[in-house]
C-alpha cells in the first residue's frame, strides 16, 4: 500500500528507449569518450582525404575543374568529430592542395584570381566547418559524460536503497496506477513480478493490524494528506516482521494533487530491540523490587525517575509521590545542614559519593541510612544522572554506640563489655561486607542468573523427559555450554582482580598469533577486512598461552563490534623499548601486540573507564563489560600493561605490552595424546568433603576405569591408606575440614610413602592453593573436564 512500495523502479529515472540506445551507440563510435591515439587519428584523416578525392575523381574525373573542394567538407566534419579540430585541418589543407593541383598545379600553370579566391573561400569555410564540428563534438562528449554520471548516480542510489532496505513507492492519483519497487516488494513479501493493485495490498498486512493500517493509509489517500504508519506483515513464516511506511502528497504547478510518493522499510530489528529493552527493564525492576535496600535512579537534572519497593515502603507513600518526595523534610534536623552540603558537593563532582544520616521512616521511627551514589552515562558518554542505593545501618550504629559506651563502664564489667564490643564489631564488619556485595551484585547477578536459568531449565527438561534421547542431548549440551560460560565469567573476574592463576611459558608471540588466525577470522566474519602485520620475529614473552589467545580474541571481538561492515581490523606486533618508567611499566624491552580497528572510536571519558569490570558501551544484553578487564588483568599478571589510543570517529588501537623473555620458546608442535583412552585402571583414593562433588568425581573416575575409595577428610584418608594397601593413587581437594588441607596430606605422603602418586584440585583461589601449585604434584582447578582429569592422573604416574 502506499507506504508499502512502487512497481519496478527504485528511482524515477527510466532506461533509455531503443532510439536513444542507437543514438548512444552512434555517438560512442563517432565520438569516442577517450581521445584516440595519434596513429588512429592519422588513419582517419587519410581515409577522409582519400574518400573525398575518390568521390571527386569518380564523379567528375580529372578533366573538369568544377567541385574540386566540395567533397572535402564531409571529411573535415567527420575527422574533426572523431579526432578533434587539429586533425580536422588535415582534410582542410588537403582539399586546398587538391584544388590547386587540379586547377593547374599538375601542369605547372599558375592559378587565376577566381581560382585563388575559391581556395581562400574554401579554407575559410573549412575552418568554420571544423570549428562547428569541434563545438558539436564537445557538446556530445559533455552529454555522454552527463549520461554516464547520471547512470552512475542511479546505480549508487539503487545500491544504497537495497543495502538500507528502503523501498520507494509511487501512486498516481489521476490514473490510479501503483508502482512498487523491488525493495518495497521484498519488504512486504510480494513476489517481484506479481501484478498488484491498490486493493490487493491489505492482504499482506497482519489481520490484527489490517483495520488500523487501512484507516490510516486510505484516510491519507482520501484526504490527500501525508501519513506515517507501522504494521506487522501477514507472513509469519520467518517470525514476526514489522514495516514502517510513509506517504507524501505532490501537487502540480496549479496546486492540484497528482501523485503520492513515499517509502517503506523493515523495522523488525528495531522492534525486537525495543522488546528486549522492555524485558531488560522489567527484569531490572523485578530485581530492584526484591532487594531489601532502598534504590533509585535520577536524571541529569536530579529528578528521580525510578525507585524500588523498599524505597516506597520506607517513605510510606504511593509510587508517584515517592518519586517527588522532598527528603529534606525527613532528615534529622541536626544532620540536615551537613547532608545538604555533602550532597551538593557530591552531585557537582559527578563522582561516586556516599552520605549517612538519620531519616524518619513512615512509622515515625528515626533510622540511620547510608547511601552510595554512582554517576551513570548514556551511550555517547554524556552524564545522564545518578543511580543510588541506601542500606539501613541503624543496628550497626547502635552497636557502635554501645561499643563507645562500654568503655566507660566499671572494671568489673570489662569482660562483658569486650564481648559485646566484639559482637558490635562483627555486626559492623558484616554490614560493610553487605554494602560491598550489594555494589557487586548488580553486575554479576544478571549474567549468572541467565546461566543458571539455562542449566536448571535444561536439567528439568532432562528429568521430565528421560527417554527422549534427542532432547536430552540438546539440553545437556545447552547446560554444559552455560556452565562453561560461567567458568569463563569467573576467570574474567579473577583475571581483573589478579587472582586468576596463570601457567606462564616462554612463547613466541608471532607464532601464537599466526596459530590463532583462523579462529580470529571466524570470530570477525566476512564483512570485515583482516590483516596481520607481525614484526616480533623470534622474540618471545613469558605468558599463559591460553589467556593470551583469550585476550586477543576479546580485543578482536570488541574491534568487530565497534566497526561498521566493510571496515578493517588488523593485528600488529613489534618490539618497543622503554627508556624510563612509564606508569606501571619498568624500563626495558617489551613486545607490543596491538589490535587496530576503523570503527567509531572512543572519547577520553570512555577510555578512562574502558577496563572497569561491567563497564560497556554496548546495548543491554549485548555485552558483559568483562572483555577488556580480562585483557587488563592478564597483562598486569604477565608483568605488562594495556594502552588504549583512540579518538571519536578515528577508530581505536588497544595494545598489549608484554616483557620480552630471553628464554627458549616451548615446542609448538607436541603430539596430542588421548589420555582418556590410555588410562591404566588403578585403585584411587578420592579425598573430598563435599558429597555432591565427591559423587560426580567418583563417577568420572569410574568412567576412566578406576576403582574408587572415598574419604571425607585428611584423617579419614590416612586411615583408609593404612587399611588398604592396594591404593595406587590419591586425588585430593586442597580445602578440607578439620584444620588439615590436601597439601598437608600430600606433604605427609611424600615423607611416608614417597612412591604414591598424588593429584591435588581446588576451586578456591586463595588459601593453600599457592603451596599446592608450588609443589611437585599435578594440580587442576575446579571445574574440570574428564580430559583434564585424565591428563592429571597420567602426569602423576611415574614414567
Amino acid at each position: 500500500m502506499p507506504g508499502a512500495g512502487m512497481e519496478k523502479k527504485d528511482n524515477p529515472i527510466r532506461a533509455p528507449d531503443d532510439q536513444g540506445r542507437i543514438h548512444a551507440l552512434v555517438s560512442a563510435w563517432l565520438i569516442p569518450p577517450v581521445p584516440p591515439p595519434a596513429w588512429l587519428c592519422a588513419i582517419a584523416s587519410i581515409i577522409g582525404v582519400a574518400m573525398a578525392v575518390l568521390m571527386r575523381v569518380g564523379l567528375l574525373g580529372l578533366s573538369s575543374g568544377v567541385g574540386a573542394t566540395q567533397p572535402f567538407f564531409p571529411a573535415i566534419m567527420l575527422v574533426t568529430l572523431y579526432a578533434g579540430w587539429r586533425w580536422g585541418m588535415v582534410p582542410t589543407i588537403a582539399g586546398a592542395v587538391f584544388g590547386w593541383w587540379l586547377w593547374g598545379g599538375r601542369d605547372g600553370q599558375p592559378l587565376n584570381s577566381d581560382e585563388l579566391s575559391s581556395i581562400v573561400i574554401y579554407l575559410i569555410c573549412g575552418g568554420m566547418v571544423a570549428a562547428a564540428a569541434e563545438g558539436l563534438r564537445g557538446a556530445m562528449q559533455g552529454l555522454a559524460r552527463a549520461r554516464a554520471q547520471r547512470a552512475d548516480a542511479e546505480t549508487r542510489l539503487r545500491v544504497t536503497q537495497t543495502a538500507a532496505g528502503v523501498g520507494p513507492w509511487d501512486y498516481d492519483l489521476t490514473t490510479g496506477q501503483l508502482n512498487l519497487s523491488p525493495a518495497a516488494r521484498r519488504n512486504l513479501g510480494i513476489p517481484e513480478h506479481a501484478d498488484i493493485i491498490l486493493a490487493d495490498l491489505p492482504r499482506f498486512v497482519h489481520p490484527d493490524d489490517r483495520a488500523m493500517t487501512e484507516a490510516i493509509v486510505f484516510g491519507g489517500l482520501n484526504n490527500l494528506t501525508d501519513y506515517e504508519v507501522e504494521y506487522r506483515l501477514a507472513d509469519t513464516s520467518k517470525g514476526e516482521r514489522w514495516v514502517h511506511g510513509r506517504g507524501e502528497v505532490l501537487c502540480d504547478d496549479t496546486g492540484r494533487p497528482v501523485r503520492m510518493i513515499g517509502l517503506n522499510f523493515d523495522v523488525t530489528n528495531r522492534r525486537r530491540a525495543e522488546a528486549e529493552v522492555r524485558e531488560s527493564e522489567a527484569r531490572f525492576r523485578a530485581l530492584a523490587d526484591s532487594a531489601p535496600a532502598l534504590m533509585w535512579v535520577t536524571r541529569s537534572d536530579g529528578i528521580r525517575q525510578f525507585v524500588n519497593n523498599a524505597y516506597v515502603a520506607f517513605a510510606g507513600l504511593d509510587y508517584d509521590s515517592a518519586l517527588t518526595l522532598d527528603w529534606r523534610t525527613r532528615i534529622f534536623p541536626e544532620d540536615l545542614p551537613r547532608i545538604l552540603k555533602e550532597q551538593v558537593a557530591g552531585e557537582a563532582s559527578r563522582q561516586p559519593f556516599s552520605l549517612e544520616a538519620r531519616y524518619r521512616r513512615a512509622d515515625g521511627e528515626w533510622r540511620w541510612l547510608k547511601s552510595f551514589s554512582q554517576p551513570r552515562y548514556d551511550p555517547s558518554g554524556a552524564f545522564a544522572g545518578f543511580i543510588g542505593m541506601a542500606f539501613d545501618t541503624t543496628e550497626a550504629k547502635q552497636a557502635e554506640a554501645n561499643l563507645t559506651g562500654m568503655n566507660e563502664l566499671l572494671e568489673d564489667r570489662v569482660a562483658a563489655a569486650v564481648a559485646e564490643r566484639d559482637a558490635a564489631q562483627a555486626a559492623l564488619l558484616q554490614s560493610q561486607k553487605l554494602e560491598a556485595i550489594g555494589q557487586l551484585t548488580g553486575g554479576v547477578a544478571h549474567d549468572f542468573n541467565n546461566l543458571l536459568t539455562v542449566i536448571i531449565g535444561a536439567l528439568d527438561v532432562v528429568e521430565r523427559h528421560p527417554d527422549d534421547a534427542r532432547r536430552r542431548e540438546r539440553m545437556v549440551g545447552a547446560a554444559l555450554a552455560a556452565a562453561k560460560r560461567g567458568e569463563k565469567l569467573t576467570q574474567h573476574l579473577l583475571a581483573f582482580a589478579r587472582r586468576q592463576p596463570l601457567k606462564p611459558e616462554v612463547c613466541r608471540i608471532d607464532g601464537l598469533i599466526a596459530e590463532s588466525e583462523g579462529l580470529l577470522r571466524r570470530a570477525l566474519g566476512d564483512a570485515f577486512s583482516f590483516h596481520l602485520r607481525l614484526g616480533a620475529g623470534v622474540r618471545s614473552a613469558r605468558i599463559d598461552a591460553g589467556q593470551f589467545e583469550a585476550a586477543l580474541l576479546n580485543l578482536v571481538v570488541n574491534a568487530r563490534d565497534a566497526t561498521p561492515p566493510g571496515g578493517e581490523v588488523s593485528i600488529e606486533s613489534r618490539q618497543v623499548t622503554l627508556d624510563r618508567k612509564d606508569g606501571d611499566l619498568e624500563p626495558g624491552q617489551y613486545l607490543r601486540v596491538a589490535v587496530r580497528d576503523t570503527g567509531a572510536g572512543m572519547d577520553a571519558a570512555t577510555i578512562a573507564r574502558a577496563v572497569e569490570p561491567f563497564f560497556t558501551t554496548k546495548p543491554p544484553g549485548e555485552g558483559t563489560g568483562l572483555g577488556l578487564s580480562q585483557v587488563y588483568g592478564f597483562a598486569r599478571q604477565s608483568g605488562g600493561s594495556v594502552l588504549i589510543e583512540s579518538k571519536p570517529g578515528q577508530g581505536a588501537t588497544v595494545a598489549l605490552l608484554l616483557p620480552v623473555s630471553e628464554g627458549d620458546a616451548v615446542s609448538e608442535s607436541l603430539p596430542r595424546v588421548d589420555h582418556i583412552r590410555t588410562q591404566t585402571p588403578s585403585r584411587v583414593l578420592l579425598v573430598e568433603d563435599d558429597p555432591q562433588v565427591a559423587e560426580l568425581v567418583d563417577a568420572m573416575l569410574s568412567d576412566l576405569g578406576h576403582a574408587v575409595v572415598r574419604a571425607g577428610g585428611v584423617d579419614e584418608a590416612l586411615l583408609r591408606l593404612e587399611q588398604d594397601d592396594g591404593i595406587q593413587l590419591v586425588l585430593s581437594d586442597v580445602i578440607m575440614p578439620g584444620g588439615k588441607s590436601g597439601v598437608d596430606l600430600a606433604e605427609q605422603l611424600a615423607a611416608t610413602r614417597p612412591g604414591l602418586p598424588v593429584v591435588l584440585c581446588s576451586g578456591y583461589t586463595g588459601g593453600d592453593q599457592g603451596r599446592a601449585r608450588a609443589g611437585d604434584w599435578p594440580f587442576i582447578s575446579k571445574p574440570f573436564s574428564l580430559e583434564t582429569l585424565a591428563q592429571a592422573l597420567a602426569q602423576a604416574r611415574p614414567h
